[in-house]
């Protein structure tokens, strides 16, 4: 993947996205003892910069595979974003939902004209039905985190991000199931000068971080966290593009995500949800290794329960 492909993916996708804005905050920079920029993908279609990327997948597919639909399993952001990027290419989605994900991420789906297929919720199960969709309606299966054409997708975040701020030292992403951070690693290094990406992770589910440490991708035991949408564990397709072109993975507690939210909330006044806000609580904690540098923050996606908020 060179520069120009990745432009031509960002051409491709962009009458389907918007350009989300990048904002600053004095009294974070103060905080923090450097100069902070948010991209805010919290103001992306269906709220999250998942949307890119099942744009991208989808717009990849032959018409036949389209006529077929796609299929995903999902319980948060991408189960919204392919239904959203199949409604407006016109092509039928089949969303694989947990029986137990909240209502209101259910009625999300339908609002964007996913078809939701509930089953039992472990991840053997989501499988498994979605294997069976494949094979019973010959729809394309597309992962949300570990698929090319879905990272390049989520790699027009970092894109646009570096052509608005060239001059970043380094970029602060979330990391789940590791397509925002490869994404934003590719997009760095083709456009990005002397930009390091960093990744920030919840300790209660710190499988990447493992992963960087033991060269193989670990897994978690438990995912106790309040960041639900970084529970999903690294694939074989983006574990190596992070591996090669990620610097480190800063490990946050329960207590820094929910301080760092609230800083957003407050200060900004920004809706995001706790997986956004573990970037910044990534950078804050380690702020004194980052003193005076031009630092991007991706905030990932503004979806978030608000009969649950932390605070």
């Amino acid at each position: 993947m060179d520069k120009d492909s990745l432009s031509c993916v960002h051409d491709r996708i962009k009458p389907h996205i918007h350009r989300t804005p990048v904002l600053t905050s004095r009294l974070i920079n103060a905080i923090a003892g450097a100069n902070l920029y948010f991209k805010c993908e919290n103001f992306q279609r269906m709220g999250a910069f998942k949307m890119r990327g099942a744009t991208n997948a989808i717009m990849q597919l032959s018409e036949d595979q389209k006529n077929k639909g796609v299929v995903t399993h999902s319980s948060g952001n991408f189960a919204q974003a392919l239904s959203l990027a199949a409604q407006r290419l016109g092509v039928c989605a089949y969303i694989v939902m947990p029986k137990t994900a909240p209502q209101v991420k259910k009625n999300a789906v339908k609002d964007y004209g996913g078809h939701i297929i509930e089953c039992e919720p472990t991840l053997e199960a989501r499988e498994q039905t979605a294997k069976q969709l494949v094979q019973t309606k010959g729809a394309t299966f597309i992962h949300p985190s570990n698929d090319l054409n879905v990272i390049l997708g989520q790699a027009t975040a970092g894109k646009e991000f570096l052509e608005d701020y060239p001059n970043l030292n380094a970029i602060f992403t979330p990391v789940g199931g590791g397509g925002l951070i490869a994404g934003t690693a590719i997009a760095v290094k083709h456009f990005g000068k002397n930009c390091k990406v960093i990744g920030g992770e919840p300790i209660e589910a710190d499988d990447a971080y493992r992963s960087l440490k033991s060269g193989q991708i670990e897994s978690n035991t438990t995912t106790n966290t309040i960041a639900d949408g970084l529970k999903t564990q690294l694939g074989s397709v983006n574990f190596p593009i992070i591996q090669r072109e990620v610097t480190r993975i800063i490990r946050v507690e329960e207590s820094e995500i929910i301080d760092a939210m609230k800083l957003l909330w407050e200060r900004m006044k920004i809706i995001c949800e706790p997986s956004s806000a573990v970037a910044l609580a990534a950078l804050l904690k380690k702020k004194d290794q980052y003193r005076n540098q031009q630092l991007g923050v991706i905030i990932s996606g503004g979806n978030v329960d608000l009969s649950k908020l932390p605070f």
